[in-house]
Order: C-alpha cells, then structure tokens, then sequence
C-alpha cells in the first residue's frame, strides 16, 4: 500500500551544561572563575529529498532525536555544538502537531529546507557570573532542554491537474496517452493503488504536470474505501479533470457518477468542490447505441456544461480527442498563478527559555550561605529596612524555589541563612 501518512516522535538536542571551574596554575594566586559554556544542542531539520514519492520510510522507524551539546569545560574550553538531525521526506509534505492538528511546516515551493524543532541553548559557564562582591560564583547556567513533539505527516501530491473518477474509468490509460508516465493498468477495480505523476510535454517548453489519483467511491469521504486515503492529494491541484466511463462497461450510470463525486468532494472540503472541474467522456470508441436509446453525452452536455466546465467526449486508447483536451488544459492553466498552493505554518512551540539564573546553597560555619545573580541583584535595589521590601523578598525566594531548596536541606527555625553580607533567621 502506499504511504502518504506517518506518525513520528521527534526531539531536538538538549544545550550543554554550563561549566563551573577555577584557575588553577603554578605562580597564579586565587585565579578566578574559568568555567566554559555549553554548545549548543542540535536542531531537528526537516529537509526535500525529490527522490522520494511516499513516506514509506518512516514504517520502520518512528523516533527521531537529535544530538545534546556538550558541557562546557575548564580553561573557558566551549562545548562542542550537538549534531543537527536531517530528515528527508517527499516534496509535498505537511507536517502537523498531533495534539492541535495544527499546521508546522509544509515541505512545498521555495520550503526545502525547514528547521522543525530548534535545538536548546547552551548555558553559560561560571566565569560569566563574576563580580566585584561575588569574585567567586561557584554556579554556572544549565543548558536549555530540547523540544520534542509528536507529528503527523501527510503528503499531498503536487501536480497542476488531477485526475479523478470511479474504478476502471480510463484515467491510467488517459494519462499514459497523453504524459511520460507508465501506471499499472489492468482490467479491475483499484488497479491503481497510489497517485501516478505524469509530465505533459507540449514541445514547446509549457508543460504541465498531471496526477492520476486513485478511484474515488460513494462513502470515500467519510473514509469507506481506498479513494478517501487519497482525496488529499487533490486538494494542490489547480484543474480537476473528471473522467466518467461514457459508455457504461462497468454497467455503470455516468450521470450518477457524475453526482455522486461532486457529492464526495463537497463532503471531504469546500474549496476542493470549488475547484476547476473539466468533464471528460472517456470511452468514446465502446459507445454503441441502439436506436430508441438516448444519447448520454447529449444528456450530460444539457446538463453539465457550462463555461466554466466544459465537456470533452475522448478515447484514450484511440487518443480520439485528446489533442483539444490537452490543447484546453495548457489554456486554463496559462491564465491561472504559476505559484502552487504552500500551507502556512499555524503552530508556535511554547518552552522556558531559560531566563532565570541559577543559585547555590551551602552550608558554612554552621550557615546556610546562599547565592546567585539574580539574589545580588535583587538585595541591590530592595530595602529590607522596610516592611514592604522585606515582604517582597521573601516573595521572591518562594517564587525563585529557594525557600523550598532550604526546606528540603532540613532548615529549621532560628538557623541562620548568609546572602552577600545579610544574615537572616529563619522562621516558618
């Protein structure tokens, strides 16, 4: 069966720790801080591969993970940036967030190469959080976490103008007349079981690429059958050619077929029943009428055709016809964009951007000694003379987790906590 939908796990790399180190060289008294950063961790990428035709690959292989970035090291040593993970998929494809369903990247157009999930920052090393009061931060910044999602992907054929109709109607011998493609054709329901690309070359350098989807069914829309797997691929197309067996071989009504398709296009999205729509009459050459039988084609001209969709009565093994059938396409498609349909990206990843610096606490002397950036800035513009200051410090270290952190290290009433030259009694 072919493949144009996979569900995949991806993950970006996680950002290399920050590194907490000291000098340490002969004849250099109390050297300072020299903790190097954290590289970077690697991106998920998303990547064309005009090779590929189906999504097949990712049956056998469901989880993807990009490489961490490495921990910052001694000597302002930087950590090594973690690998970026390629993955290749068919021009085409939608990616999609599976919980929302909403839109991350479509792999069309001038979309070659996305960047799906960026890899964490890496954090910073201790010699960065040095100070005139605090010449010895013993803390570096943790790297950033990586993203991780799982995804849907589907792809959606693009081509200028798509085939379509019942089983066994003619469109793989139409466009095996009329294109460079060779599908599959035999004399049953669904010979065809994956859309056919053909390019229609006109000689003139204004071809058009032209799509065999599989037969559609009543009930395809609300997913009976093989032609809702497919009704997707439609959706690109700029002209739909509808292909009715004229001459009933399959003892079918080409009028109800007619009906019946329009229905299940209308069903699956509105804009696809929007679309540009050629009627074609295939089977010219098996139609035999006897004389009190009334003539299809005149029946459906009366009440089909209209400027906008004309009716063409063709053979495709005779090609009887095709030549102002191809003639007709090259003029609607030239007074169309060039441009193909590309989905914009409707989803945003939401993750902690890792602004909040880190602290230490240890014990001293019997104290609870705590510091950090972040604790020096605040006891600088905090009057904790005043009751309202101190309020909102001790806001801050509930909020910041530091109460919490002392609370786990078994702090107990009336010890002593040291912050930059404070010493506070704890109290519950």
């Amino acid at each position: 069966m072919f493949a144009d939908r996979a569900r995949i796990f991806i993950k970006s790399g996680k950002g290399g720790d920050g590194h907490v180190s000291f000098r340490r060289e002969k004849f250099v008294a109390n050297g300072g801080p020299d903790g190097g950063d954290g590289g970077k961790g690697g991106d998920i990428v998303f990547v064309v591969d005009k090779g590929l035709n189906t999504l097949g690959d990712f049956r056998h292989q469901r989880k993807y993970a990009a490489q961490d970035g490495e921990q910052g090291g001694k000597r302002r040593m930087h950590g090594a940036n973690g690998q970026d993970l390629i993955i290749k998929v068919p021009e085409g494809t939608v990616i999609r967030d599976e919980e929302s369903g909403k839109i991350i990247a479509d792999m069309s157009g001038e979309n070659s190469r996305v960047v799906v999930l960026p890899g964490g920052k890496g954090g910073v090393g201790n010699m960065h959080f040095a100070t005139s009061t605090m010449q010895i931060p013993k803390y570096a910044k943790p790297g950033q976490p990586g993203r991780e999602l799982w995804v849907n992907l589907e792809l959606k054929v693009i081509a200028d103008v798509g085939l379509i109709g019942f089983p066994s109607v003619g469109k793989s011998t139409l466009i095996s007349a009329v294109s460079n493609a060779r599908p599959k054709i035999a004399a049953y329901h669904f010979t065809t079981l994956n859309p056919v690309l053909g390019v229609v070359d006109s000689g003139d350098g204004d071809g058009f690429v032209m799509a065999d989807i599989p037969g559609i069914i009543e009930g395809a829309s609300e997913g009976l059958g093989l032609g809702h797997e497919f009704l997707r691929h439609v959706e690109r197309c700029k002209l739909l050619l509808h292909v009715v067996d004229v001459a009933s071989t399959e003892g079918r009504d080409p009028l109800e077929d007619i009906r019946i398709l329009n229905d299940e296009l209308a069903k699956f999205s509105e804009e696809l029943a929007k679309k540009p729509q050629i009627l074609v009459l295939n089977k010219a050459d098996a139609l035999v009428l006897s004389e009190d039988q009334e003539d299809p084609v005149a029946k459906i001209r009366a009440l089909y055709e209209t400027e906008e969709v004309p009716v063409f009565l063709i053979s495709a093994v005779t090609h009887e016809g095709t030549k102002e059938l191809l003639s007709y396409i090259r003029k609607r498609l030239s007074e169309m964009p060039r441009e193909i349909t590309v989905y914009e990206p409707e989803f945003v990843y939401e993750i902690d951007t890792g602004t909040e610096l880190p602290y230490t606490i240890e014990m001293e002397d019997g104290m609870y000694v705590v510091e950090g950036p972040r604790i020096e800035k605040m006891l600088g513009y905090t009057n904790l003379d005043s009751e309202k200051g101190f309020q909102f410090f001790q806001k801050f270290l509930k909020e910041t987790g530091i109460l919490k952190e002392l609370e786990d290290m078994g702090i107990q009433d009336g010890d002593t906590v040291r912050m930059y030259g404070h010493q506070f009694d704890y109290y519950k």
